[in-house]
C-alpha cells in the first residue's frame, strides 16, 4: 500500500511542491514548481490528485497560504498549516525544495507546530470581528490626531471634558469646523451635566487658528463619521452571521469582564462550542496564557508564556482588567489575594488564564455563569443586566427576559 504526503513551501509568486510515498522503504521526492495565480493553483490541485496524495502540509507564510488552502480544501481532507519558525533550516543550508522536504519529514516525526484553521463559517466571523477591531484602533489614532491639532490651535478642550469625542465634544468640534469661533457661543453647546462651568469651558476654547486648521478639523470629523458608520455596519453583520448561535453570545456576554462585543470576538476566534479543544488546559495553552517552560539541567530558566493566538489573548487580558474591578466578584477576590505575591501584571495574567478556562466551560458545556463571590447589590445586578440587554439589542439580537435556573460554571 502507498501513502503519499505533499509538502508545499509557499512564497508570494512561486510554490515549491514535493510529493513522497512515506510507506516506501526509501523516500524519493517528486518535486515541481508552480506559480500562485488562479490557473497555476488549479494545475497544482490536479497534479496532487493525479499522484494520489493523501495528506498535505504547508507553511503559514504571511497571508500567502490562504488562496492555496482555499483551493485545496475541497479536494483534500487532511490539510496542515505549519508555523514557519518550526521548520527552520540550519544556517547556510536553506533551499526552497529542501524546505518542502523538511516540512514533510517533520510532519511525520511530529516536530512541527501546527496552526488551528477554522471552518469557512468561522473564518467569516473572524474577518468581520478583526476588521472591527482595526476600525476601533483607527478611531483611537484619529482621536489622538484631533487632540494634537487642537493643541496646535491652542485649544484645551480635552483638559476640561472627560471625553473629547462625546456628545458635547462632537457638537463643539462640529461648530468649530463650520466656522464658529466665539468661545462663549461654543461653550453653550456643552451639556449641562459637564463637571466644568461655562466660564471654564469658554476659557479652554479660547485659541488662535488659521483656515487650514478648520479644514483639517472638518476632514477629521468626516473620517470619524465614516469610521462610526462602518463600525455599526460591522456590528450588524456580526449579529446577522452569528444569529444561529445567539444563545452562546448571550451566555458568554454575562461572564465577568465580557460584554456582547467581546463575546462575539471570542466566539469568532474559537467557535460557538470551542469543540476543537478537548480540555480547558489545551484551550488556555492555545491562547498563550499558560506558563512556559525553558528547562535545562532540571532547572526552569523561564516561565514566560508562548505567543498563542494574539487576538484571543488580547480579549482575555482586557476582560481580566475589567473583571477584577467588579466589586465583590470572585475574580476580584482572587486577584486581591494574588497581587501581593505575584504583582499586578502577573496577577492579571493569572486571572486571564482563569477566564480562558471559564470561557471554555461556558461554550463547550453550554452552561451559564453564576457569581460565586460576595453577594452584590440587586440594584447593581439589574443595572448590569439592563445595560447588557440594551447593548445586545443595538447589535441586532432579540433578547427576552425570563427566569433562569442555570447550571453553575465556577470562575
Amino acid at each position: 500500500m502507498t501513502y503519499k504526503v505533499a509538502g508545499i513551501d509557499i512564497h508570494k509568486k512561486v510554490l515549491m511542491v514535493v510529493v513522497t510515498d512515506v510507506a516506501a522503504e526509501e523516500w524519493e521526492f517528486d518535486s515541481r514548481r508552480f506559480g500562485t495565480v488562479a490557473s497555476e493553483r488549479e494545475h497544482l490541485a490536479a497534479w496532487l490528485q493525479e499522484r494520489g496524495v493523501h495528506e498535505i502540509v504547508m507553511e503559514s507564510t504571511a497571508q500567502y497560504w490562504k488562496p492555496i488552502w482555499l483551493d485545496l480544501e475541497p479536494h483534500f481532507r487532511q490539510l496542515h498549516l505549519a508555523q514557519a519558525h518550526s521548520n527552520r533550516a540550519p544556517k547556510g543550508r536553506k533551499h526552497d525544495f529542501a524546505d518542502a522536504q523538511r516540512l514533510t519529514r517533520r510532519l511525520l516525526a511530529g516536530e512541527l507546530i501546527l496552526s488551528f484553521v477554522p471552518d469557512a463559517e468561522q473564518r467569516g466571523w473572524r474577518t468581520i470581528t478583526r476588521a472591527k477591531v482595526q476600525l476601533v484602533r483607527d478611531r483611537v489614532r484619529l482621536q489622538n490626531q484631533m487632540e494634537a491639532l487642537l493643541e496646535e490651535m491652542r485649544i484645551k478642550l480635552s483638559s476640561v471634558i472627560s471625553e473629547l469625542l462625546g456628545l458635547s465634544g462632537r457638537r463643539i468640534l462640529q461648530a468649530m469646523a463650520e466656522g464658529e469661533s466665539d468661545p462663549s457661543e461654543l461653550a453653550k453647546l456643552g451639556d449641562f451635566r459637564l463637571k466644568c462651568s461655562q466660564e471654564e469651558l469658554a476659557d479652554a476654547l479660547r485659541g488662535q487658528w488659521q483656515p487650514l486648521h478648520r479644514q483639517m478639523l472638518k476632514l477629521f470629523l468626516e473620517r470619524l463619521d465614516l469610521l462610526d458608520r462602518q463600525t455599526q455596519q460591522l456590528d450588524r453583520m456580526a449579529a446577522g452571521t452569528m444569529q444561529p448561535y445567539e444563545d452562546a453570545v448571550i451566555r458568554l456576554a454575562a461572564a465577568p469582564g465580557f460584554g456582547p462585543d467581546s463575546a462575539q470576538q471570542t466566539i469568532a476566534e474559537v467557535g460557538a462550542q470551542a469543540q476543537s479543544f478537548d480540555s480547558p488546559a489545551r484551550f488556555a495553552s492555545w491562547a498563550g496564557l499558560c506558563p512556559g517552560r525553558e528547562e535545562s539541567a532540571e532547572h526552569n530558566h523561564s516561565s514566560r508564556s508562548p505567543k498563542g493566538n494574539k487576538f484571543l489573548r488580547r480579549i482575555l487580558t482586557q476582560a481580566a482588567q475589567a473583571a477584577v474591578k467588579k466589586k465583590g466578584s470572585h475574580f476580584q477576590i482572587v486577584f486581591l489575594r494574588w497581587m501581593p505575591k505575584l504583582g499586578y501584571q502577573a496577577a492579571i495574567w493569572a486571572i486571564a488564564h482563569k477566564l480562558a478556562r471559564l470561557v471554555w466551560k461556558i461554550l463547550h458545556d453550554r452552561v451559564h455563569y453564576i457569581e460565586r463571590g460576595q453577594e452584590s447589590d440587586p440594584a447593581v445586578q439589574r443595572r448590569r443586566a439592563n445595560k447588557m440587554i440594551q447593548a445586545l439589542r443595538r447589535m441586532g439580537y432579540k433578547v427576552e427576559i425570563s427566569s433562569l435556573n442555570p447550571q453553575p460554571a465556577q470562575g
